[in-house]
């Protein structure tokens, strides 16, 4: 079993098949996601570094204003965690809900809900369906990319 384990894992490592990949080009300082246009594209200031397309919550119109809603949150945010365990393959988080976010869902006397990423996904990717609970999602190739590009504190802002 150990020999099967250890001929795998290099047949992995030699196909690029690794969930984690090195990168070494220009630091991503702002992610911009065009949610009607169903697209994601990474900057080094100026500079377009990658575009992505991209799905979203099952109820993409609007900003998301409670937990349960399907949509994917509208405004500006940050990253703020990294998840090498995710159950979508790899993820990052967006700090949703931010001060914005919950002082409107207080005032409407719900629960803003939580726990938004950009994450893999664990079916084709379709990229004309959208699918999950609010979150972006690419494919778990794409998502290997952008773990890697994409540190903590990294700006995102997300439009209609």
């Amino acid at each position: 079993m150990r020999f099967i384990l250890i001929a795998l894992l290099t047949v992995l490592a030699l196909t690029g098949c690794s969930r984690f990949v090195d990168y070494n080009g220009p630091e991503v300082t702002r992610i911009v996601v065009h949610k009607s246009e169903r697209q994601m594209v990474l900057y080094h200031y100026d500079q377009l570094l990658e575009t992505y397309e991209i799905e979203l919550g099952f109820a993409p119109t609007g900003h998301k204003n409670e937990e349960g809603d399907g949509r994917t949150p509208e405004g500006e945010y940050i990253i703020d965690r990294r998840n090498p365990n995710s159950e979508w393959y790899l993820s990052i988080g967006i700090n949703y809900p931010n001060a914005e976010d919950i002082a409107r869902a207080e005032e409407a006397g719900v629960d803003p809900g939580g726990d938004i990423f950009i994450h893999g996904t664990p079916r084709p990717f379709r990229r004309i369906e959208d699918w999950t609970v609010g979150c972006i999602a690419v494919t778990n190739a794409e998502m290997r990319q952008i773990y890697a590009m994409v540190e903590i504190g990294t700006p995102i802002s997300i439009y209609p």
